[in-house]
């Protein structure tokens, strides 16, 4: 804006020595200031307010105001010649290195279209004392206007390289006292800068044109040498060495791809890290140290806890059937009920545990080849006085070709055992529970579906743990909450899993799979139907 201000007066001080002075060719001269003045007036207002666009426009309205002054005067021959050259030196003073491609191809249009004017038409030639003044104040003003663009021009690069230097030492100053080693690596491993704070055991000086593996004890520069690799063709890596200098350390190193010919490393102490990994591991061990004791202890308590039981039940059932003499209704209810509870309490050890030595990995499968339809026919008979107590239809669909397994006989009978047990906990007095066996290839395909009350889906996802229970408080207290863990622990004892499908109030669905078949008969087997009810 200056630059243009101090235009404006030099031609307004010209404007008015011209016509105070008077003279032949005072008009023209007066019209070819007026043209340069119009030019520097739209400067003065538009430049600092505007845009790169608005700048443009400017350095275009000199350019014209340069070619009509020149035409007035005579053209490129005339006196005001070296103003075609203003909207180079107004590009130079907007101070916008973009602008002065711009100025110098309008300068160049203004004088084509001056030497073009002065060949196509006949142009007053400026009388000689007017002409020589004229020539000085362009030649004069121009110059000036170039330096002083120039000097501005400078100014402004000289302001941007220092605000550049700037910048860079702050963001160095922020790369050196950032928590970990930054490290410009080649993808072959030669160390270019270093920035930050280096691991203990690791030196930050002379880092540059060393190998970054050799930061590494011997036995680990490979894996580096990997990381790096893998970083160049997959775009990120990452590995843990022990430093060169202290064996007692430990550094995470992290290395992505900047480029094709260029990576970034992050190297950082990871002894802290390492060493609560340590004290989680240990932590872990000992929890599976303790768990696996208390399995153990209850898998080694199986014939002290089973006796007693066994005897109870003995003499209550010597005691039902009255072997020993007659006896009061009364004592004989009372028989029964010990009968009943120690019968209940049996079985809940019994699945406890079974839980424990699956749990402490003591559980050996029994396997011997049998027909599958044999052990499920076996629990629904069982189950079907149960399920009439409760109203319940219980039905079996078996395969009517013979279904040969090699598996644990007493542990198919379990699964089928404890998902119908299941199934009659969950379904109400008059719904139904169906119990199918298939094949599909080898696998034996259990599949129990009762019209029961339903799972909700967070009730669903707990399932199959270890004395996990659905349902209201009183069907929880029918059981033990080992009953589907125990399910899906023998099915993947077998090499096969268990699903299960819900919705609420529609019932339940439950899949097990076990890939144990050895042959399947073509030829039905009557005696299997004989199960269905």
């Amino acid at each position: 804006m200056s630059w243009h201000l101090a235009w404006t007066l030099a031609v307004g001080v010209a404007a008015t020595a011209l016509a105070l002075a008077g003279g032949s060719g005072a008009t023209q001269g007066l019209e070819a200031l007026g043209a340069i003045g119009a030019a520097a007036v739209l400067g003065t207002f538009l430049c600092g307010t505007t845009d790169e666009a608005g700048a443009a426009v400017v350095v275009l309205a000199w350019a014209a105001a340069g070619a009509v002054a020149c035409l007035i005067t005579g053209g490129t021959s005339g006196p005001l010649a070296a103003w075609c050259l203003t909207p180079m030196a107004a590009g130079a003073a907007i101070g916008r290195p973009k602008l002065l491609g711009l100025g110098a191809a309008a300068g160049v249009g203004a004088a084509a279209i001056a030497a073009l004017g002065g060949g196509l038409m006949l142009l007053p030639m400026a009388p000689a004392p007017l002409a020589t003044w004229l020539a000085l104040l362009a030649l004069g003003t121009t110059g000036l206007g170039f330096a002083a663009g120039l000097v501005n021009l400078l100014g402004k690069v000289r302001g941007d390289d220092a605000r550049a230097r700037e910048t860079e030492l702050k963001l160095r100053e922020a790369l050196d006292h950032q928590p970990q080693l930054l490290l410009a690596v080649f993808p072959g491993g030669r160390i270019l800068e270093a920035f930050g704070e280096a691991p203990d055991g690791v030196s930050i000086h002379g880092l540059a044109d060393r190998h970054l593996a050799e930061l590494a004890q011997p036995e680990a520069r490979e894996a580096v040498a990997a990381a790096l690799r893998q970083a160049a063709d997959d775009g990120v890596a990452e590995t843990f060495f022990v430093p060169a200098h202290d064996p007692q350390g430990w550094c995470a190193l992290s290395v992505r791809r900047m480029s094709d010919k260029r990576l970034v490393a992050a190297l950082r102490d990871a002894r802290a890290q390492r060493q609560r990994e340590r004290e989680l591991e240990e932590a872990r061990k000992d929890a599976e140290k303790q768990n696996a004791g208390k399995s153990r202890f209850l898998a080694n308590m199986s014939h002290e806890l089973r006796t007693p039981l066994n005897a109870i039940m003995g003499f209550s059932d010597i005691m039902r059937q009255r072997l020993f003499g007659p006896m009061s209704d009364r004592y004989a209810e009372y028989a029964d009920l010990i009968h009943e509870s120690g019968a209940h309490l049996l079985e809940l050890i019994n699945d406890v545990l079974d839980m424990s030595k699956i749990e402490a990995e003591r559980f050996e499968l029994a396997r011997e080849t049998f027909d599958a339809r044999d052990a499920i026919a076996a629990v629904l008979r069982l189950m079907r006085g149960q399920a009439e107590r409760a109203g319940i239809g219980l039905r079996g669909d078996l395969s009517p070709a013979s279904l040969e397994a090699e598996a644990d006989r007493r542990a198919v009978k379990q699964i089928a055992f404890n998902l119908v047990s299941n199934a009659l906990k969950f379904t109400p007095k008059g719904g139904s529970v169906t119990v199918s066996a298939w094949p599909e290839g080898e696998v034996l395909k259990i599949v129990v579906a009762d019209t029961g009350v339903g799972i909700s889906a967070e009730d669903l996802a707990r399932l199959g743990k270890p004395f996990e229970q659905a349902g209201d408080a009183g069907q929880k207290q029918a059981g033990s909450g080992l009953g589907l863990s125990l399910v899906r622990a023998f099915a993947r004892l077998h090499g096969g899993d268990m699903t299960m499908e819900s919705t609420l109030g529609e019932g339940t669905t439950v899949t097990v799979r076990l890939p144990v078949l050895v042959a399947a008969s073509e030829e039905p087997a009557p005696l299997k139907r004989a199960a269905e009810g």
